[in-house]
């Protein structure tokens, strides 16, 4: 791999890569693990330094190496890194990389790979094509790369080599389970929380467009205003255009919160919803959480009175499973070109599992969750997205006046379809978050919808 070629005038964005799978000898090392007696090599000083770097822009590290495990241990010791998932063998490097995107989730050509050995890098870059195959002297350079150089460095980013450990004590709890899929998420006390974003979601949007490929629907490509793209200023300005709502989706159980792990953009028209760009992170994959966003997304359209919901997918490999989840739950494509998702609406709706919290899905939680999102929005104090439900509304935390009063008053007439004001004339219900979010949660038509 070079860097010596010319840039093209119109660069196509490169791929960015998620893991650097690393050999050990002579690479990380400083010399050859089995050969050096009592006393194991050391980190090599540089590609520590790029260890690092890269770790703080999100981005994971697994060795690959032909030693015994000892090697690994060893390694991570000098490095001072915990290194995401490790293939210790005589096999083939290809089949250990293979192993590896597997046990991450993530596709193989996400992949880096670093070796010292000429030939163990052909046979990677033979095999996987899709793999950037790197010698230690230009894995010292490539942290100024744009495929090291993601958009976007958020706090779930940063957390990605922690959130990833904890996939792998999950996984293990899971396969000694015993049940279904849902009855584990249950048992773990999984939480699904789908809400409306707010600003401080923003860059974190953005980050998932551009890392997101298996559950992108957009597969990559821009689906904003030609060459403006997914930034963040698209984003942001989504967020209050007429017609349009842009949805936040968290995910945490007891092993660890996985933060923002996907969202969508809705454009709400009369009979038909869209969603032009949907995405979720791997980390949710096998969770239930795409699973969830479909189904919720259905049942809101329905209920606002849509007769289809349309999700334009570009179809390319890497997001075939998404495309497999959007089979599951009943979209079809009616012409294949443009390849244009669609679900009838007039069937029966999809359930929810009891841990999605989410808009419209009526239920004191999840009206509180609403009203604290919106009162966020409306005063760009972020603090107001955790107030307790006992939080008084005209005291201290929130402070509410009467334009926000009224404004927040109008959102609930808009998203639930309940007139507070005009069925608690005396506004008692105003008193607390709480107060408010059971008297909304009563008397909501169910699932709401604007």
């Amino acid at each position: 791999m070079t860097r010596a070629d010319p840039v093209p005038e119109n660069p196509v964005p490169a791929n960015t890569v998620k893991c650097v799978v690393w050999d050990i000898d002579n690479t990380l090392l400083t010399g050859t693990y089995l050969e050096s007696g009592d006393e194991p090599p050391g980190a090599d000083p540089v590609l520590a330094a790029v260890l690092a770097e890269l770790g703080e822009r999100g981005i994971l590290h697994a060795l690959a190496s032909k030693n015994p495990p000892e090697a690994a241990a060893h390694t991570a010791r000098v490095t001072g890194w915990r290194f995401a998932a490790a293939e210790c063998g005589w096999g083939l490097k290809s089949g250990a990389l293979t192993k590896i995107a597997a046990t991450l989730g993530i596709a193989v050509d996400a992949l880096a790979f670093v070796d010292d050995d000429a030939y163990e890098r052909a046979e990677v870059g033979s095999a996987l094509p899709g793999v950037l195959v790197l010698s230690p002297e230009e894995a010292a350079e490539a942290a100024g790369w744009p495929e090291f150089s993601p958009p976007v460095i958020t706090a779930e980013a940063r957390r990605r080599g922690e959130m990833y450990a904890e996939r792998q004590r999950r996984q293990e709890a899971q396969r000694a389970f015993g049940g279904t899929q849902e009855q584990f998420a249950e048992s773990v006390g999984t939480r699904v929380t789908i809400a409306a974003a707010t600003a401080t979601d923003v860059p974190r949007l953005a980050e998932l467009a551009a890392r997101t490929r298996q559950f992108n629907s957009a597969a990559g490509r821009d689906v904003g205003p030609p060459g403006e793209g997914m930034t963040q200023d698209w984003f942001a300005g989504l967020l209050s255009a007429p017609g349009c709502d842009v949805i936040t989706v968290r995910l945490r159980d007891a092993f660890g919160d996985d933060g923002m792990v996907g969202g969508c953009v809705i454009s709400r028209e009369a009979g038909t919803w869209t969603v032009p760009l949907l995405m979720m992170s791997c980390r949710a994959m096998g969770r239930g959480v795409i699973d969830a966003l479909l189904a919720w997304l259905t049942r809101q359209a329905a209920r606002a009175g849509a007769g289809r919901l349309r999700i334009p997918c570009v179809p390319d490999g890497r997001n075939v499973p998404l495309r497999l989840a959007l089979a599951a739950a009943g979209f079809r494509v009616p012409e294949r070109l443009p390849v244009v998702y669609e679900r009838d609406l007039g069937a029966s709706l999809p359930a929810l599992p009891g841990w999605v919290t989410a808009p419209g899905e009526a239920g004191p939680g999840s009206v509180a969750d609403d009203l604290r999102a919106f009162l966020a929005s409306a005063t760009g104090r972020d603090e107001l997205l955790h107030i307790p439900p006992a939080a008084a509304l005209f005291g201290a935390p929130v402070g509410l006046d009467s334009l926000t009063g009224t404004l927040l008053l109008r959102e609930i007439q808009r998203r639930f379809g309940v007139d507070v004001a005009g069925e608690d004339l005396n506004l008692d219900s105003l008193a607390t978050l709480g107060t408010l979010a059971a008297f909304v949660a009563e008397r909501a038509r169910p699932g709401g919808g604007p």
